[in-house]
């Protein structure tokens, strides 16, 4: 997989090389599309290759639990991590990553309070491991008669999945197991019996809960399986301070803590607060095309 892109990348250059050669004969409109369509693809695939440079950390090649919760403001917030959610399913698809939905919480009139996600593909965990943070949202509210603009706040947060093998004891006294009936969409009997699971480790006061599985057993594999990845996360920084944000505590999800701004209204930008970059195609970005974003992250650039 690493060696085939580069194998590629070398024989479009050598293809590329005989432009001039070609340059010195008349060449057809249909063959000078070919060498720009072929110079475009290899430079496409060398960025790549520059941005996995950049995708050197232990756990970058992990999977990843991605998950997006709403902020204060009800309705609004939400509606905006539902928009989010779409956002970034766009993007797993883009990049060919595959995505599991365990836990949904949807809004009491629309939207999503909060959903958690399992995302499995290549650097899963190094690509969207920078978009843990507030993302903010301004925009006129479709849910005011008024038409007036509002902001909107919502919280995403990544870690890394771990394998079974990670050095994390989880002791039975040492958590709380409740069931209870899934209340997301699904199939007949996901609705209807007790399966859906809610793990709660008591000494960090960690709550994982899971439903997406019609069998309570399997929910509950899956909601101690991201418990020990948090759990292990917090021992590799062995930090205890550090516990509420990396148990998603997002009691701050307010102005002036976004990594990054949307704005629908009076203007169109989306702007990256940590590197400065941004762009006026909100559309697009909100369809999923974050690499910009991502890699200008990845590559530590400040755009003054």
């Amino acid at each position: 997989m690493i060696i085939k892109p580069i194998i590629t990348i070398k024989n479009n250059i050598d293809v590329l090389k005989q432009y001039e050669e070609f340059k010195l004969t008349k060449m057809d409109d249909e063959l000078k599309l070919e060498f720009k369509n072929l110079f475009i693809e290899t430079k496409k695939l060398l960025q790549i290759q520059e941005t996995l440079t950049y995708l050197s950390g232990e756990f970058d090649n992990n999977d990843v639990i991605f998950e997006i919760h709403a902020g204060a403001g009800g309705t609004e917030s939400c509606d905006w991590v539902l928009m989010l959610s779409r956002m970034y399913v766009k993007y797993f698809e883009k990049k060919g990553y595959t995505y599991q939905v365990i836990d949904e919480q949807l809004g009491e009139e629309t939207g999503i309070k909060s959903i958690i996600y399992i995302v499995k593909g290549s650097y899963a965990y190094g690509y969207l491991k920078n978009e843990k943070g507030v993302h903010r949202l301004v925009r006129l509210s479709p849910f005011d008669s008024n038409n007036r603009r509002h902001t909107s706040f919502a919280a995403v947060d990544v870690i890394p999945e771990f394998n079974d093998n990670v050095d994390v004891i989880i002791k039975e006294n040492d958590i709380r197991i409740d069931v209870y009936r899934s209340s997301g969409a699904g199939g007949q009997g996901v609705n209807t019996t007790d399966s859906a699971v809610r793990v709660t480790h008591i000494p960090t006061g960690i709550v994982v809960t899971c439903q997406n599985e019609r069998s309570q057993i399997k929910n509950k594999e899956t909601a101690l399986k991201v418990l020990k990845s948090k759990l292990y996360q917090i021992k590799l920084q062995e930090q205890k301070a550090k516990i509420d944000s990396i148990k998603s505590d997002h009691s701050g999800i307010e102005f002036g803590s976004q990594i990054r701004s949307y704005v629908l209204h009076p203007y169109s930008m989306v702007k990256d607060h940590r590197t400065g970059y941004e762009t006026s195609n909100v559309s697009k970005v909100l369809d999923g095309e974050l690499d910009e974003f991502i890699e200008s992250n990845l590559k530590g650039e400040k755009i003054k």
